[in-house]
């Protein structure tokens, strides 16, 4: 039997979907896992062998869990702190990234590329000096400090991303407009903002998986138990000194926590792709 180009070309993409399966297999270990020891009585958790299907599944460990704490008030912490971040890091960064896109002034490429250099500094370098200046200006065991610094556009990721996608909208859009009688508000508000729809849904994304998944902003400038977050509140189930940690009640809230972020991106998957794919194509 002669092997021809689309004998080669069909092995070619069997192996590659057989390494990709596999891989895929392996990420979704720890996955699995935690989905496992959620429906575990606590004494099947260290049993061996492991039990990796429970028998019987405990599906009280999540109504436990929630009833443990008082996760609605947890709940509707963490929406609040996620909607303002949310549209305060799309409107700061559309803003910014829109001027760097379209005006031209002195120093804007120094300013950019000085921009993007802050991606590589570490947060836990500026970690202590930002809490002191919240600190000093008397916010810290408030929701301030989580949201306010949203609004200064302090996420260069955001910022190139929308610029970058702002550069593949051709200028002869913005000519047309102002043609037509429209000021650079209605050019950006109408024209432009339309045009980056996927791009602006994958910050969307990102940034929801930040806010809702941030565990060291709360945990450092909440004080009051009544402000904490879901990922805050989780914490607890680690136990003490006295305490063993309560690994089921963990895992059971684990699962629902990540459950959000991942039926956000299956639903708009391939918006965040587009938005990613197509952002760079021109500079």
């Amino acid at each position: 039997m002669t092997i021809t180009a689309k004998h080669w070309k069909a092995l070619r993409l069997g192996v590659i979907y057989a390494i990709t399966t596999l891989l895929a297999a392996v990420i979704l270990v720890p996955f699995f896992w935690m989905l496992s020891t959620a429906l575990q009585a606590k004494g099947d958790i260290f049993a061996w062998p492991p039990k990796w299907i429970p028998d019987p599944p405990v599906w009280r460990n999540f109504a436990d869990a929630w009833t443990a704490m008082p996760f609605n008030r947890y709940l509707f912490n963490t929406l609040f702190i996620v909607v303002l971040g949310l549209v305060a890091e799309m409107v700061s960064a559309t803003i910014v990234a829109y001027g760097f896109a379209r005006f031209r002034f002195p120093g804007s490429d120094i300013i950019f590329i000085v921009l993007l250099a802050t991606m590589m500094l570490p947060f836990h370098v500026t970690l202590i000096p930002t809490f002191l200046i919240w600190q000093k200006l008397g916010l810290v065991g408030q929701f301030d400090p989580l949201v306010l610094r949203a609004w200064t556009a302090w996420g260069p990721f955001y910022i190139f991303l929308l610029r970058q996608f702002f550069m593949t909208i051709p200028r002869e859009l913005d000519d047309s407009a102002e043609i037509d009688g429209a000021n650079t508000f209605q050019t950006f508000f109408h024209i432009m903002l339309p045009q980056i729809r996927p791009a602006l849904l994958a910050v969307a994304i990102f940034a929801f998986r930040g806010y809702w998944n941030d565990f060291l902003g709360p945990l450092i400038y909440l004080t009051d138990m009544n402000l904490y977050t879901m990922n805050v509140g989780m914490y607890f189930f680690m136990g003490g000194v006295n305490e063993a940690p309560q690994w089921n009640y963990l895992m059971a809230m684990s699962t629902l926590v990540a459950l959000p972020v991942i039926l956000l991106f299956f639903a708009a998957q391939r918006y965040f792709i587009e938005g990613i794919t197509f952002t760079g194509i021109k500079d």
